[in-house]
């Protein structure tokens, strides 16, 4: 059966001094699947745009700034993650320069800036927990992982690097 995810950006937004991280946490709409959660910025890629386009553009809707500088840190695969078991495949990136003032929220949550340290503290997906710190570690490497779900919980982890 042929791999077919939906394809997303995912990023995470550095404050100035590189000590908070932008977070949005998923209050905003009953029955939304991420309800209570905190997570990065992103979403699907429209069909004529690039991850680059892609990540620029959910960050001006969800947050009102614009980006100045990002790097790409990995992919992630999640086969069964979605509402109704759909697969997706994202494109991670760090946003470590940007212009204009973040919203306060937008219609998913409140927008938070969270302390770096404290990010595992917060609840996240189960599966965050093992990917977040490579975004944020020093290696400069890309990783690339996959983190099959079922039934809205990791069954298993694994990553590369190039």
């Amino acid at each position: 059966m042929p791999y077919t995810p939906i394809v997303a950006t995912l990023g995470y937004v550095l404050s100035p001094d590189a000590k908070r991280v932008l977070m949005i946490h998923r209050n905003a709409r009953p029955g939304d699947l991420h309800l209570g959660k905190y997570n990065g910025l992103g979403g699907k890629i429209e069909r004529d745009e690039d991850v680059v386009a892609c990540m620029r553009r959910e960050i001006r809707e969800e947050a009102g700034i614009e980006i100045e500088e990002m790097a790409l840190r990995g992919t992630m695969s999640w086969p069964g993650f979605g509402k109704d078991g759909e697969d997706w495949l994202a494109f991670v990136f760090v946003i470590t320069k940007f212009s204009g003032t973040p919203l306060q929220g937008n219609p998913e949550g409140t927008l938070e800036w969270v302390d770096a340290d404290k990010l595992l503290d917060l609840p996240l997906w189960d599966g965050d927990r093992h990917f977040v710190p490579l975004v944020f570690d020093a290696n400069p490497r890309a990783f690339h992982g996959v983190m099959p779900y079922r039934d809205g919980k990791p069954v298993s982890w694994r990553y590369s690097r190039l």
